[in-house]
């Protein structure tokens, strides 16, 4: 997608750019070529070309934000990309206002996804940015959802602001090659500004949050700081290193909900064993926090290997930490033996998950072939070192056990 120039945003925000914009919410983007060389004969080709990007952009944001925020809010090519989920933001925003956070300096604030979110709950933001074209559309999303007010948006240097006035810190520093959308950057040393200079900021501020990748070592944690992993829906969505809350604290924070397990005290791994008649995946956040072994103790359970981290156990549990399936087989891997058994019991619909194991899932896929009317889960692992296919499918939650009746104690 090509970058929006400041002047074609500014446009886009006239009444002539706003109302070609929002004549654009349902149109088809397969259709986008005959619609533009329409549109072209009444609207300037930067405007309508701005205005098309725009729509495309809000369409996607429609999962990230939902449809009511994203269809009145503005977006540039990467920072729709990199910009905070509203569940995610809405969730630390309540946990800053826990901690009786009132006002805020939100450092490489993007498109505005948290600052929205904060002034939602009626915190002060300060919302700050380099990029002249993401200033400007972070001021756009204030206004458009009513929070001018309690938002001021500043272009400057987050290194050279000094935010000694706010009760909070929130740096989300770009981990991509520019905010137009490059390659993810691994090193945190190389983010803009280095993981450094934000978790300096960070010490320095009452409370603070600093948002990081997921795939951040353990050992890179500072040791005051609170380590939280959130998913939502079962995808990690990030890390925060938290300052001022509980220090050596270790999080896996799983949305909706939200349900969180934490420990300042980790257990050690889990003992592996033999295959049992449940098999439980852990949630990606759980996973990336170092607490499968809480989760294989709440379900009185053990590993399939000592390097893979899936549980399983003899009795079917209730958690939020772990899908839970039932599972019927456990062979050694082969493609061929698997295409049989998935010939002889009918299953066209097949789930295929991996962890420990080369193979891709579409590739097994396009191999086994399935076909039929039944359904399988298929999970290509490491058993005790082997390379091993266990199949199942997803099992039902236990029951709860209903209530004794009044006076029904002691009858026969």
């Amino acid at each position: 997608m090509d970058p929006v120039t400041p002047e074609a945003f500014a446009a886009l925000l006239a009444p002539e750019g706003r109302a070609l914009l929002d004549s654009l919410r349902d149109h088809d983007p397969a259709q986008e070529l005959a619609l533009a060389t329409r549109l072209r004969r009444e609207h300037p080709a930067e405007l309508v070309s701005a205005a098309l990007g725009q729509a495309r952009l809000r369409q996607r944001a429609v999962a990230k934000f939902g449809a009511e925020d994203a269809f009145r809010m503005y977006f540039t090519p990467g920072g729709g990309e990199m910009a905070t989920r509203a569940s995610v933001a809405s969730y630390r925003a309540r946990r800053l206002a826990e901690l009786g956070v009132r006002s805020l300096a939100d450092l490489c604030c993007g498109i505005g996804g948290d600052a929205l979110a904060l002034a939602r709950l009626g915190i002060r933001v300060l919302a700050v940015d380099h990029d002249p074209l993401t200033v400007a559309v972070a001021r756009a999303n204030a206004e458009a959802l009513g929070l001018t007010e309690l938002i001021e948006v500043r272009e400057a240097d987050v290194t050279e602001v000094d935010v000694r006035a706010y009760d909070a810190v929130f740096v989300d520093p770009a981990r991509r090659g520019g905010r137009a959308g490059g390659g993810r950057i691994f090193d945190p040393e190389s983010y803009s500004p280095p993981l450094s200079w934000a978790v300096g900021a960070a010490r320095a501020a009452r409370y603070a949050a600093v948002k990081i990748a997921p795939g951040i070592p353990h050992e890179a944690v500072p040791a005051e700081a609170e380590a939280e992993w959130i998913s939502d829906h079962g995808d990690v969505k990030e890390a925060v290193l938290w300052f001022g809350t509980s220090p050596g604290t270790v999080r896996a924070t799983l949305l909706p909900g939200p349900r969180s397990l934490h420990t300042t005290d980790p257990l050690p791994d889990p003992q592996a064993g033999p295959v049992g008649r449940y098999l439980y995946e852990p949630d990606g956040a759980v996973i990336r926090a170092h607490l499968v072994a809480e989760v294989a103790r709440e379900l009185d359970g053990r590993l399939i290997d000592p390097t893979i981290a899936y549980i399983t156990a003899d009795e079917l549990r209730a958690t939020p930490y772990a899908t839970a399936y039932e599972i019927t087989d456990v062979l050694p891997f082969g493609l061929k033996k698997l295409k049989a058994l998935l010939r002889e019991r009918g299953v066209g619909i097949l789930t295929v998950k991996k962890r420990g194991s080369a193979i891709e899932p579409e590739e097994l896929r396009r191999k086994v072939k399935p076909q039929g009317p039944n359904s399988a889960t298929v999970f290509l692992t490491r058993v005790a070192g082997a390379p091993s296919m266990l199949i199942g499918s997803p099992a039902r939650p236990p029951a709860p056990v209903p209530a004794p009746a009044p006076g029904a104690a002691g009858r026969r």
